[in-house]
């Protein structure tokens, strides 16, 4: 099964992390790239994500035209800062998986819907 991992940063992670030292930082991201190389062989992709600050919103359910806005769609204490897509046998693999994620305090799982190929 395919699974997204959203890994979602809180005002304290990122007030922690602005704390840390530049070396502190480095050992942090050091372990969430170790992180991904020991879980290499179920991961087919996934990117860190910019601040939030740089989103822009498309509302369509706004009236007749597209309404956009700078920002991301919801304002909250918690942000998407990246994902990965994994491929493991079930759910139980991939909260093995999670349990030992190093990095920001909250990860949300979702399965993938997978869809047939477009035709042309």
């Amino acid at each position: 099964m395919k699974y997204v991992l959203l890994f979602v940063e809180t005002e304290q992670f990122e007030k922690d992390l602005e704390a840390m030292s530049h070396a502190d930082r480095d050992r942090a991201s050091q372990l969430a790239n170790k992180w991904m190389a020991d879980h290499a062989d179920t991961i087919r992709g996934g990117s860190k994500l910019q601040s939030a600050s740089t989103a822009t919103t498309v509302r369509l359910d706004a009236g007749s035209e597209p309404v956009i806005t700078d920002g991301p769609f919801v304002e909250g204490k918690e942000v998407v800062s990246g994902y990965t897509e994994v491929e493991v046998d079930d759910l139980d693999q991939v909260l093995n998986m999670v349990r030992t994620w190093p990095g920001c305090p909250l990860v949300e799982i979702r399965p993938i819907v997978e869809l047939p190929p477009a035709q042309s």
